[in-house]
């Protein structure tokens, strides 16, 4: 029997998905728990936002650690193959993120942006962040 060879760090990083990831999912499902509706992955607003109230213009955006570059700047797993490759990926995510918010701002949008262990440990602060943001603005 031929033994399986292992993915190579370019195939295990391609299967990794952009949108409907876990902590879009939880952060999603803890909204809608709360009855509070959204849109989801708004391909019409720049940045396509994860979440998106348009009427109130607050886009929320649920970011990965090493994807979004937390880890990176923190000194914590970063690749050991293809090093240059890899960082300088997760750097143009950090320059995206900060163009996005730029330019929603600039339009008059709300960003909410939250790290993964945020949801993943904090999912009532991050509902209850969102749902004050929305009072505000609504007042």
């Amino acid at each position: 029997m031929k033994k399986k060879q292992p993915m190579t760090r370019s195939e295990n990083m391609s299967r990794i998905k952009g949108k409907d990831t876990s902590i879009e999912i939880k952060l999603r499902k803890a909204l809608w728990a709360k009855g509070i509706r959204y849109r989801k992955t708004c391909k019409d607003v720049y940045g396509k936002p994860d979440i998106c109230f348009k009427g109130k213009k607050i886009a929320v955006f649920c970011d990965s650690e090493y994807w979004h570059g937390k880890y990176l700047m923190e000194g914590k797993y970063i690749p050991k193959t293809n090093t240059e490759f890899w960082v300088n990926k997760i750097k143009s995510n950090i320059e995206r993120d900060k163009k996005v918010n730029k330019e929603l701002k600039a339009q008059g949008w709300t960003v909410i942006r939250f790290w993964g262990e945020e949801i993943e440990k904090g999912i009532d602060t991050c509902v209850e962040k969102v749902i004050s943001t929305i009072n505000i603005l609504t007042k």
